[in-house]
């Protein structure tokens, strides 16, 4: 948005079958959310489920914050009935905490840092939206910004959209993050929009003998830089 030009706010009233399936994915990531809390991991959901702009092709990904053992996570899913189809390690970028993903159907996962994220990529999930398992029992939207930069502000009829860019401080303080972490995710979608989806710097599916945490070990063995993001301080 240039100097001078007003923000185009615009209203999306949802439709019935909006809202429906808005509840049904609710349902299901409660479920998860739940089996998790039981066991103290404090998951939360993040992205169009929380901010409640769905549509039939959302995903939903129910995420650990906190670095955890990747044996605890595994133990507390299949205690609660899942079986994932699939393991897999990734790592976005270079500079990306590695993180594990159990995809319980192809468009539900569960994912959890390998190490300890960095402000900027733990403010990524707030950037976006995100609650907790009370917020999500309570029926909570949270505000956030989708993929095409615009701020998502639910309402009771569905939300107000309007553009980040040109009011990312004003962005930073309804969402309680950093600038620097709405001026890191305006660049990073900026570039999608323009070169398209990149693929993952590393995409690695574990056998069924394999855990997280080794299989880690080995890559960062020869891997570089991986091995330069597994010692990033912590304080960082």
């Amino acid at each position: 948005m240039r100097s001078g030009q007003k923000a185009e706010f615009r209203e999306v009233v949802y439709e019935r079958g909006r809202w429906e399936l808005l509840e049904r994915m609710r349902g299901k990531a409660l479920g998860i959310m739940r089996a998790l809390q039981s066991s103290n991991l404090a998951p939360v959901i993040y992205g169009s489920i929380a901010r409640g702009d769905v549509d039939k092709d959302s995903d939903l990904d129910v995420f650990i914050p906190n670095p955890i053992s990747s044996t605890e996570v595994e133990l507390a899913v299949e205690m609660a009935g899942f079986r994932p189809l699939r393991r897999v390690l990734v790592q976005a970028t270079p500079s990306y905490a590695p993180k594990g993903y159990l995809f319980l159907e192809e468009d539900v996962s569960i994912s959890f840092p390998l190490v300890k994220l960095r402000t900027v990529e733990r403010e990524f999930y707030k950037f976006a939206g995100e609650l907790d398992l009370s917020g999500a029992s309570e029926g909570i939207r949270r505000a956030g910004v989708n993929k095409q930069l615009l701020l998502i502000e639910p309402k009771e009829f569905g939300h107000v959209e309007s553009p980040v860019v040109g009011r990312e401080s004003y962005v930073a303080g309804l969402l309680g993050i950093s600038l620097r972490t709405v001026m890191d995710r305006v660049r990073a979608l900026d570039k999608r929009s323009r070169v398209g989806r990149t693929g993952l710097f590393i995409e690695r599916d574990l056998g069924p003998e394999e855990n997280f945490e080794s299989v880690l070990a080995k890559m960062e063995a020869g891997n570089p830089a991986l091995r330069r993001r597994l010692r990033v301080p912590r304080s960082i």
